[in-house]
């Protein structure tokens, strides 16, 4: 016979109590035995149809062959750090129980008792809290209605090897900026340099202005900024922007890295589907295959595959492509006026310079504009991009005023890593040349008149010409 259910019992009952059928023919009928038949008809007419379903054990969960003081005991050594095996918990109970004269507990009872602890209460018990929240703790997921009203941001450190200007082998960060609703990327950032605030503004100002392409129309100033609190994201430079732009700066909770779940799953995607067909891919820290691609020509395989692949791919956590998702229902973003108020608001540097008769002194070098013959004697800010120092934003009265050009390195792209490099080079060609005086005098002092053998002067390298970047005569 079968396991009926509360329906199925009162269908078979139905032939009795309302059709007027003897339970003994039914019995026979249904091939259910008489008793069987009479239980189910008393259970009904007491407590209807609830009565009729199955019955739990009353002493369900409790163990009746485990004594409870054994119970106590084995929850202990259950709980214990480190994490005993259920077979090294068997032996020590077994002995426990010979000692206090009590009967030993099967190795089923003892598994079966130990497998009914709730398993939270084991990961916090073995592994702590973080573990704990992790994997048990209710998590609140902010759902978006639109397009921009939170963005996400974030880096990682991609798994493959790039060429640098000097030819080293180096890892690139990837700063993402991912729209929450429709998990689109609105902006990305590459660079060699570790995590920054540089980096962030940089990355928000891609996302936010529009793009030279029309199949990646991303763009707008979000309502929310999600970050985590890396020190680059709790920057005072950063949340200047966020004030400026009017966006609302939300940090999730240390330790607790579920709440960007959504850009992680970008990072995996890149990581999984794009590097492995990369050159100089790494995997576990084995190098797949040697490395060729520079930092820009990595630039152009992780935009292409943004907007040609990710973007137009269904994705299944929303049902269907971000580009579908983020362009649906019409929507107009919220931009600034022109670039130029953008870069007030983002640019990361600002410095605040005198204009000379013969322009702009920044950084050791000299900038002009024709725009700034009337303004000698002027106070002006200088904003600045410090991966190219070849030409700087100038603001008057905070309104942009004019881009100010370095005719001595207008012809290629210079950073302020390679000015950095050129003051040490020059600095340590000083100290050479104070050495070599040293050196002669403490030659003169001990009065020898054995001609002086001079140190070789170290031979100053031209730094690496690199993209050119050409401009127009204003």
């Amino acid at each position: 016979m079968g396991k009926f259910s509360a329906l199925e019992k009162f269908r078979i009952l139905d032939l009795n109590l309302h059709d007027g059928v003897p339970l003994t023919r039914v019995a026979v009928e249904c091939g259910v035995p008489i008793r069987t038949l009479h239980q189910w008809k008393r259970e009904f007419i007491n407590g209807g149809l609830d009565d009729l379903g199955s019955k739990k054990r009353r002493d369900k969960g409790h163990h009746r062959v485990l004594p409870d003081e054994l119970k106590n005991i084995c929850r202990a050594y259950a709980l214990r750090k480190p994490a005993l095996t259920i077979r090294a918990i068997f032996r020590k109970m077994c002995e426990h129980a010979i000692e206090q004269s009590l009967k030993p507990p099967s190795y089923t009872t003892l598994y079966n008792f130990i497998k009914e602890i709730n398993p939270g209460l084991m990961t916090l018990a073995h592994f702590g809290v973080k573990a704990y929240q992790q994997k048990y703790e209710l998590i609140y997921r902010r759902e978006c209605q639109a397009p921009n009203q939170i963005w996400q941001v974030d880096h990682s450190l991609l798994d493959i090897n790039l060429l640098d200007d000097n030819g080293s082998v180096r890892k690139p960060w990837l700063t993402i900026v991912i729209d929450d609703y429709s998990r689109a990327v609105c902006g990305y950032f590459l660079s060699f340099d570790a995590p920054s605030s540089i980096n962030t503004a940089l990355c928000l100002r891609q996302a936010i202005w529009k793009k030279n392409k029309s199949s990646w129309p991303m763009c707008g100033i979000p309502r929310i900024l999600y970050t985590d609190h890396g020190t680059d994201f709790m920057s005072l430079h950063i949340e200047q922007v966020c004030i400026r732009l009017k966006i609302r700066m939300i940090n999730s909770m240390v330790g607790r890295p579920q709440g960007r779940g959504k850009i992680e799953r970008f990072f995996e995607t890149v990581q999984e589907c794009l590097l492995p067909d990369v050159p100089g891919y790494v995997h576990h820290g084995k190098q797949m295959s040697n490395p060729k691609l520079t930092i820009r020509e990595l630039d152009e395989v992780i935009q292409e595959f943004i907007v040609t692949d990710y973007h137009q791919q269904r994705h299944s956590e929303i049902d269907e492509a971000p580009l579908q998702k983020w362009s649906a229902n019409c929507f107009l973003p919220q931009l600034p006026e022109s670039i130029e108020d953008l870069d007030l608001l983002l640019m990361t540097v600002d410095k605040t310079r005198c204009v000379q008769r013969d322009g702009v002194r920044f950084q050791g070098f000299r900038y002009v504009s024709t725009v700034l013959a009337g303004f000698v004697g002027e106070t002006v800010i200088v904003r600045y991009d410090p991966r190219d120092l070849a030409e700087i934003k100038i603001y008057f009265n905070d309104k942009y005023l004019c881009t100010g050009i370095c005719q001595d390195i207008a012809e290629r792209v210079i950073s302020l890593k390679d000015i950095q490099k050129a003051r040490k080079e020059i600095k340590s060609q000083l100290f050479d040349e104070i050495r070599q005086a040293k050196h002669i005098l403490k030659h003169i002092q001990k009065g020898n008149s054995e001609p002086l053998v001079t140190e070789s002067k170290r031979v100053r390298r031209e730094p690496a010409t690199t993209k050119l970047k050409l401009y127009e005569n204003e």
